[in-house]
């Protein structure tokens, strides 16, 4: 149901997305619940490492990606797709612009830094790293900012995911971001759009 329902509240506190119920424990933060199920179902060790040191460089990616990765790239979504649909008005071109030029000094730092020259982030298996990162820069690729087009080392290190996750799999997780043009044909309830306008236009900031 909607996030900000009181049910919502039960399941997290700050009535966001997303959440995780298992019976009657709750988690919020999406890398505190990777890593629980990962923990709970006991997944194969390339995913978060049992080697002390491998598993320091998860744990350092992760650290790294929300304010770097996470805050840059899923703004192109709202700029060019979400913020337009929900109040009504498009945002000047440079703000776009703005949020690229951030998101490209990550870029920058995210292949000099953790890639290098390694086929993955933690060395030569795919771990949890990898699909943290994958899901946010596969958003402005899905509206029409590919920031892969110009960075081969960038290409190879995302074809490596699709190839070790499943291509079949990877589209299908991908599919809405991947789709998420078509948003702007849909009608949007009134009441929702006052709610939501000032929210999204505060993400911005």
């Amino acid at each position: 149901g909607p996030s900000n329902s009181e049910g919502a509240g039960k399941v997290s506190l700050l009535k966001k997305v997303p959440a995780l119920k298992d019976g009657d424990f709750t988690l919020a933060e999406c890398t505190a619940i990777l890593l629980y199920l990962s923990r709970k179902y006991n997944t194969p060790d390339h995913w978060y490492p049992s080697d002390i040191q491998k598993r320091a460089q998860v744990d350092e990616y992760l650290s790294w990606h929300h304010a770097n990765i996470r805050a840059n790239a899923p703004k192109t979504m709202w700029i060019k797709v979400l913020i337009p649909l929900f109040t009504g008005q498009p945002l000047p071109s440079e703000k776009l612009q703005e949020v690229m030029e951030g998101l490209s000094t990550s870029l920058k730092q995210f292949e000099e830094r953790f890639l290098q020259d390694k086929a993955f982030i933690v060395g030569s298996e795919i771990s949890l790293a990898d699909l943290v990162a994958i899901v946010e820069l596969m958003q402005p690729v899905g509206v029409g900012c590919d920031i892969f087009e110009d960075r081969p080392r960038l290409m190879e290190w995302r074809r490596r995911v699709e190839d070790a996750v499943g291509k079949e799999l990877f589209f299908q997780a991908h599919e809405m971001i991947l789709n998420i043009k078509e948003l702007s044909n849909i009608q949007v309830d009134p009441q929702l759009k006052e709610h939501l306008a000032p929210v999204l236009m505060k993400m911005l900031k």
